[in-house]
């Protein structure tokens, strides 16, 4: 994956606030409660009343983004008639955060949601087409034996009872995912299994294959793949593998189909879902329950250097699967079949070794094996698919200058039609269900608030279902966050945005915002990270930029990065902040910081020797800071190789070190704040250390905080506090 800080999966109801199109400017975020109680509110207040100043509300704090209620993924019930969906709380004295369920009627716009009883800490909830309702959760285990998750179902009331809950499986090895059957009688399970075990699970080999003894070491060939990804060491001969069993009575059973098909040389071995973030998406029933669709990449010594990833269909005969996708070199994602059985929707790459390249929507004809790229001519890039239930539309997301709107596309023409679901702007639509009669049930986040659930009818304005988190947020001071866009460079056009304290008086210092990626966007959307609103709360002007490189612009834009890692994205970024600066005079140009993770901070390490002038502080979190070092130590190969011409540091290394920080630290003269995950395996720590060992040795002030449990991400809820407070502390010092 690339060196991406993106938003991670958020809560509750959005802003009810009005957001005005790109073409307009100023949107104001993080008003109150549902529109239908504001107005009924209104009504039944006494004029004199409603004339008086309303009470001070205190500004937003990095503990009220951590005990935020964050709401999931909905599923909604085979009849349409009811959605369940998790919400994630933290609680606000010991940090320690558990999930409940709540079920919420479509078909009553006054309905309130109900907690469903008995099912806190599940996980992964997905109506099956019975009825019943199935979930994750601790198994039953006998005493003294430790507890494995697996499935269970129950059914729900509208009372939000749970009757006839009952344990699915009963493995000896935990699941990690499902997937029922569209006729209820089958289901696939997936866990990291050794390859060359037959059955669901086998202790004495999986995950041992590297563990030769009889001392600790690990031991790893050349032609293993990954030695470490992500944030986990690699366990060679063993992969999240799938495995379907038959479902009678509410029980899994019977021997269990391997849908990667018997080992032995040629043997397909790899991921499904793939790692580390993969999930349900790459795993696909057929429309009549018959055969399962899966993504993998094959693990071996090309696997660190390989977009390859395939759509795969087992026939769940136990015989090998067929690679559906084989002609394509570069990545094909997102199998989703149509309800009437007759296509395979899907996304593919274009170009092998690039992890970003625009996804086109595929079309599958399941009878002759044609394909057809439906959206080849919309430069945009698919995020998410999803069928209608009578076959006739697909509706996908997709990043659209600062929104991720949903699009509506013929199969027959491949014509892409966006719908307008929110009043204002789009902001970030996401979990996408649509049902009969022309409706959507999904998601919506925005800078201002985090994500609620929303019903559309007949493809119209939206309407909220759920208050996980609306209100909460409401009764906090609001921001406002205005759009802008000026000429970056080559003339191009550049958005940003600016978001801070709504009535702030006096100016404000201003904080330069910088993306990771390098191909992601701070768009509107709501962040449990780097979250620009609780940054603004703090008495700041965040100022974000889309430059060069950034997605939801076209693949032209986005590609232009490429070799140019400090060129037109440093020009973009001075261009924007003096752009930002000219619009809003209530912003202290003279008083700013700049900080970034990911690609973002090595943009501190180059702002630091390429614009030494600017700032007066820097936040600089897991960034790169040594091109050599890094083209040898990260995991994932492809991108780094990619991202410098598609040569190896040894093959080009003046590509490598025109763009190298490292080269530069003689200039470096602005206080930074060095942040690092000792489990970062994208961007190693010692890559922070370096950083931070230049800070000492050219005397300039730093401070260099170390998580030894985090990854490329903070997110453990006391982490993330003291990470804040750290941020903040840091800023305030040299801004306040």
């Amino acid at each position: 994956m690339r060196l991406t800080f993106a938003p991670a999966p958020s809560s509750p109801l959005p802003d009810m606030s009005t957001h005005p199109r790109p073409g307009a400017m100023t949107a104001r975020i993080g008003l109150a409660a549902p529109l239908a109680s504001a107005l009924a509110l209104v009504l039944a207040t006494p004029l004199a009343a409603r004339t008086a100043a309303p009470p001070a509300r205190p500004p937003m704090t990095a503990r009220d983004l951590v005990i935020m209620p964050r709401l999931g993924a909905p599923s909604v019930s085979p009849d349409g008639g009811w959605a369940v969906y998790p919400i994630t709380g933290t609680d606000p004295a010991s940090y320690e955060r558990t999930t409940s369920l709540w079920l919420r009627a479509l078909d009553v716009p006054a309905a309130k949601p109900v907690r469903i009883a008995g099912l806190d800490g599940a996980s992964d909830a997905k109506f099956a087409s019975d009825g019943w309702l199935y979930f994750l959760a601790d198994g039953v285990t006998p005493q003294g034996k430790e507890a494995t998750s697996q499935v269970w179902r129950a059914r729900v009331g509208p009372d939000g009872a749970a009757t006839g809950k009952a344990q699915v499986s009963d493995f000896a090895t935990g699941v990690t995912g499902f997937a029922v059957a569209p006729g209820g009688n089958r289901i696939a399970v997936w866990a990291d299994i050794a390859r060359t075990c037959a059955s669901f699970g086998c202790p004495a080999t999986d995950a041992k294959a590297h563990l030769p003894g009889p001392g600790t070491g690990r031991l790893y060939r050349a032609d293993d793949g990954f030695v470490r990804h992500w944030d986990a060491w690699e366990t060679p001969g063993t992969v999240s593998r799938v495995f379907v069993f038959e479902l009678a009575d509410g029980k899994a059973g019977g021997r269990g189909i391997p849908v990667d098909g018997p080992a032995g040389p040629g043997a397909l071995t790899g991921d499904t879902p793939g790692k580390p973030f993969g999930g349900n998406e790459d795993v696909a029933w057929s429309a009549d329950g018959k055969s399962l669709f899966f993504v993998a990449r094959k693990a071996d010594r090309h696997e660190p250097r390989s977009t390859n990833l395939d759509i795969w269909q087992s026939q769940l005969t136990g015989g090998a699967p067929v690679n559906l996708t084989l002609a394509n070199r570069a990545t094909d994602a997102l199998p989703t079949p149509s309800p009437d059985g007759q296509y395979l929707a899907y996304v593919a790459m274009a170009r092998p070794g690039y992890e970003a390249d625009r996804q086109v929507v595929q079309l599958r004809d399941l009878k002759t094996g044609a394909v057809t790229a439906l959206t080849d001519k919309w430069d945009r890039s698919a995020g998410s698919l999803a069928w209608t239930p009578d076959s006739r539309w697909l509706i996908a997301t997709a990043q659209d200058v600062l929104d991720t709107p949903a699009f509506r596309i013929d199969p027959r023409t491949g014509e892409v039609r966006k719908l307008d679901l929110m009043a204002g702007n789009e902001a970030h639509i996401a979990d996408i269900v649509p049902l009969h009669g022309e409706k959507l049930v999904f998601t919506r986040d925005s800078v201002g608030a985090p994500p609620e659930m929303f019903l559309s009818r007949g493809w119209r304005q939206a309407v909220p279902l759920t208050d996980a988190a609306t209100t909460r947020m409401g009764r906090l001071a609001p921001t406002v966050t205005t759009r802008f866009s000026f000429a970056g460079a080559n003339g191009d056009t550049v958005w940003g945005q600016i978001t801070k304290p709504e009535g702030a008086a006096g100016k404000l210092p201003a904080i330069l915002y910088v993306h990771g990626g390098p191909q992601g966007s701070f768009n509107d959307a709501w962040s449990n990270r780097w979250n620009p609103r609780v940054v603004a709360s703090q008495g700041y002007a965040v100022i974000s930029v889309d430059f060069h490189g950034s997605t939801g612009y076209g693949q032209a834009f986005t590609d232009s990065i490429r070799n140019d890692w400090g060129g037109k994205p440093l020009e973009d970024l001075q261009k924007g902040l003096a752009a930002a600066l000219r619009l809003d005079p209530r912003i202290d140009g003279d008083n700013a910081c700049a900080m970034g993770a990911s690609y973002g901070g090595y943009m501190m390490n180059w702002i630091a020797g390429k614009w030494p002038d600017r700032f007066k502080c820097l936040v600089q979190h897991d960034g790169v800071f040594d091109a050599r070092a890094m083209a040898y130590e990260t995991e994932e190969l492809w991108f780094d190789i990619w991202e410098h011409g598609g040569k190896t540091y040894y093959e080009d290394p003046a590509a490598y070190e025109k763009w190298n920080p490292a080269n530069h630290v003689a200039e470096w003269k602005t206080p930074m704040l060095v942040i690092t995950g000792e489990k970062d395996f994208r961007i190693p720590y010692t890559q922070g250390l370096a950083s931070f060992t230049a800070l000492q040795m050219r005397g300039v002030p730093a401070e260099l905080l170390v998580f030894p449990d985090e990854n490329h991400w903070v997110l453990k809820p006391k982490n993330s506090l003291q990470w804040h407070n750290t941020v903040f502390g840091w800023l305030a010092r040299h801004l306040k």
